[in-house]
């Protein structure tokens, strides 16, 4: 059976030979890249410890990901801060595909993507690429708060901080039927949540592994222990997170690969991750 890409490229090669379409080989996504000198990375707005802004100035892991990459290339990382809409489907479409509605400029990678091949299957205009990280979530608490392993069950009438309309929000205000919803304290982001319990405004906290291990990195908090064990009932066991460029890019979807890859196998992926306290878990599919 033949493929429906294979059958399509062939039409457009044969229509290229024909002289009917430009050649693909000088108007490649990689080889407009690179004579443009620039890559354009779409990173999410206010998401640290991936990306956010300090001193004026884009800092974070995937903003550190995003600049060696561009240098990898030969080219200037130009990194673009996307405001996350209502879904990631949404967020592909403003960040690399089409372009938001308020003038948002659609990026040539876009990264923090989740890799999985469902939600991939239902985004055909983009590839999603490259798995570089395995997230999970992480529940904490200051020492001698609570005893961080007892069943959840046992949390009511301490201080649980989590981002609102997160995943931790919705486990903790949703799960045993809702009897620690009223012990939820929302704050706008995870690490706000994190660095709420550092500071001794709430008990507890659900966020990413990231998000905690940042905070714990550059505050030098002591005062904190995680779980060790798998909490009850809770449907996240962890994902990859890769990248995106557009359908038509898969040659710069290659190279990012690539370029990947060596910085795998260099330490200099962990060495970007150890600069913001986060310890590099290799994604699954990678």
């Amino acid at each position: 059976m033949l493929h429906r890409r294979t059958f399509l490229t062939g039409v457009a090669a044969a229509v290229a030979a024909l002289g009917l379409l430009p050649s693909t080989a000088s108007g490649a996504p990689l080889a407009r890249v690179k004579a443009l000198g620039v890559l354009r990375v779409a990173l999410y707005k206010d998401n640290r410890p991936w990306s956010w802004r300090q001193d004026g100035k884009v800092v974070g892991i995937d903003a550190d990901i995003g600049t060696a990459l561009a240098k990898a290339l030969g080219v200037r990382a130009d990194l673009a801060e996307l405001l996350a809409d209502e879904s990631v489907d949404d967020d592909l479409r403003n960040g690399v595909w089409r372009g938001g509605l308020l003038g948002f400029q659609p990026a040539d990678v876009m990264l923090h993507v989740p890799f999985d091949r469902v939600f991939a299957s239902r985004n055909d205009q983009v590839a999603i690429i490259a798995p570089y990280y395995r997230e999970a979530f992480q529940f904490a608490c200051a020492k001698g708060a609570l005893d961080v392993d007892a069943p959840p069950a046992q949390y009511r009438g301490k201080r649980l901080a989590a981002e609102l309309d997160s995943i931790p929000d919705f486990y903790l205000t949703g799960t045993f039927g809702g009897i620690l919803a009223k012990d939820v304290v929302h704050f706008p982001t995870g690490s706000e949540a994190v660095q709420a319990v550092v500071d001794g405004k709430a008990d507890a906290v659900l966020a990413s592994r990231a998000q905690i291990e940042e905070m714990l990195h550059q505050t030098g908090a002591t005062n904190i222990v995680r779980r060790k064990i798998q909490l009850p009932a809770f449907s996240s066991p962890g994902w990859d997170i890769g990248m995106a460029v557009k359908e038509n890019s898969r040659n710069l979807g290659d190279a990012i690969e690539t370029i990947l890859g060596t910085m795998s196998a260099s330490g200099e992926m962990k060495a970007i991750f150890d600069r913001y306290g986060v310890v590099y878990q290799a994604a699954l599919a990678a």
